[in-house]
């Protein structure tokens, strides 16, 4: 055999054995459910952080721009002073949970794994740096990469979550998230492909996959809340069987059976049931956390409803529930209706895609205000009786009193920009990972700017102050 056909056949073999050995990690199995271990919101101690102030920020998607908005409303909340229960604090040291959606996820990951750190570092160390292009350079010079990515186990967000977790991240686990027992809770959203519903990365949602998620990298996570479909792939995890002590919880079942009377409890217990059929659902495929919530409020509404905050609410914990929604949404031109020619697939899909995404923000939004406004409604009607039956019939038993609280619902947000010009200008922005640093300060700036113009957070302030 010749040596040149030689060499091209151990090549190939060399070239196949890295295609066969190419595997994504996977999540780690979880060997015995303890409720009280883990990253969940019970184990982080609230220390100087009040629950009767409850601080909750969203921060949505779209890539870079999403990313420096948020930013630019954190460092604006480390410079807002307040004196709550005779403490003088930054309102930013009240935060109690942040819910992360794409682009969003990499200012709330940096945020709750590093703290300050970030209003030295995540300037040079994301905003300002071409991530697009720093990953498209991983794809197409490097030739190793191209025989990884042949696997069927190994795919482009995959490398992306290795170079987030290179260059952004410093290699961190959740278990670092875990060790610190400090808030803010972070909630790392990303999208069910098989469901079309939200997946966060906490503890609470692993238990059901009987898997451990103290081990998994914080950049996956991220990875996989921003995997746009079409330019990125899903992340793929592992549905173990239940650990040792791990039960389904009696709601589940009650729920399968009040399709009639409680629709919304019926369609959880449905996704709970899927995730305990581990034989049909070996694994799940995660996509852009923008696909289920772009805004990353659908976690914030159900713990009001029936989650966490509403425990607190019952307990008699908030007094003032305060929602800081960082709202990135652009509306660029569109062209489509220019041209008689019949738009592309490429086109046709994004549109699928953006249009539901949008419409469905705007519904989150809404939906959150009427939840807080309904809350509003009955502790008033609830005093208008006690005090009417005080009046009326001093012995007969009135309703027990709600505890009073005060909500703010503040939505960051380019459609306030007051000057139509500079708004239209933001909502061109593109959706990208690639921004200009004279851009990416705009941006940084615009955001402390539209929290402090709005009138609820100045209410906010003001009563605070």
């Amino acid at each position: 055999m010749r040596s040149g056909s030689a060499r091209w056949l151990i090549g190939a073999l060399l070239g196949a054995l890295l295609v066969g050995c190419a595997h994504a990690p996977l999540n780690a199995p979880l060997a015995q459910y303890r409720p009280d271990v883990g990253y969940r919101f019970e184990q982080l101690a609230a220390e100087d952080n009040s629950d009767s102030l409850f601080v909750v920020l969203t921060f949505s998607g779209g890539g870079t721009r999403a990313a420096a908005l948020s930013y630019g409303v954190l460092k604006a909340l480390s410079e807002t002073p307040i004196t709550w229960q005779g403490t003088k604090k930054r309102l930013l040291d009240e935060v109690d949970l942040i819910s992360t959606i794409s682009g969003g996820s990499f200012t709330g990951a940096y945020y709750g794994l590093f703290g300050d750190r970030i209003f030295t570092e995540f300037e040079s160390h994301f905003l300002n740096r071409n991530i697009q292009g720093e990953l498209l350079a991983q794809l197409r010079w490097n030739p190793v990469n191209w025989v990884r990515l042949a696997s069927p186990f190994f795919a482009r967000s995959d490398l992306a979550a290795e170079l987030y977790d290179r260059t952004i991240f410093e290699g961190e686990r959740y278990d670092a998230l875990v060790v610190g027992h400090h808030r803010p809770f972070l909630v790392i959203n990303a999208t069910n492909m098989a469901l079309g519903r939200q997946f966060s990365f906490i503890q609470d949602q692993f238990d059901l996959l009987g898997s451990d998620l103290a081990s998994y990298p914080v950049a996956r996570a991220v990875a996989a809340s921003s995997a746009f479909p079409l330019f990125l792939t899903p992340l793929t995890l592992k549905n173990y069987p239940s650990p040792l002590g791990y039960e389904e919880p009696p709601w589940v079942k009650n729920a399968l059976n009040d399709y009639g009377l409680n629709r919304r409890r019926y369609l959880r217990a449905k996704d709970w049931e899927l995730y305990t059929d581990k034989a049909d659902h070996p694994y799940l495929h995660l996509i852009d956390g923008g696909l289920s919530d772009n805004v990353g409020l659908r976690y914030v509404i159900e713990s009001v409803r029936d989650g966490k905050i509403r425990q607190l609410m019952n307990q008699r914990k908030i007094e003032t529930l305060a929602v800081i929604i960082v709202n990135a949404r652009t509306e660029p031109p569109e062209a489509i209706d220019h041209s008689r020619k019949t738009p592309g697939a490429l086109k046709v899909a994004m549109k699928t895609a953006t249009v539901a995404m949008d419409n469905y923000s705007f519904e989150t939004i809404e939906l959150i205000k009427e939840i807080t406004e309904a809350r509003k409604q009955a502790q008033r009607a609830v005093e208008d009786c006690r005090a009417l039956l005080a009046e009326r019939c001093p012995a007969a038993p009135g309703p027990a009193p709600l505890n009073e609280i005060t909500f703010a619902i503040i939505e960051v947000s380019f459609e306030a920009i007051a000057d139509l010009g500079e708004r239209e200008s933001f909502l061109s922005l593109p959706t990208t990972f690639a921004l200009e640093p004279e851009l990416v300060d705009k941006l940084i700036q615009k955001g402390g700017e539209l929290l402090r113009q709005s009138p609820e957070f100045k209410e906010l302030v003001e009563r605070l102050r």
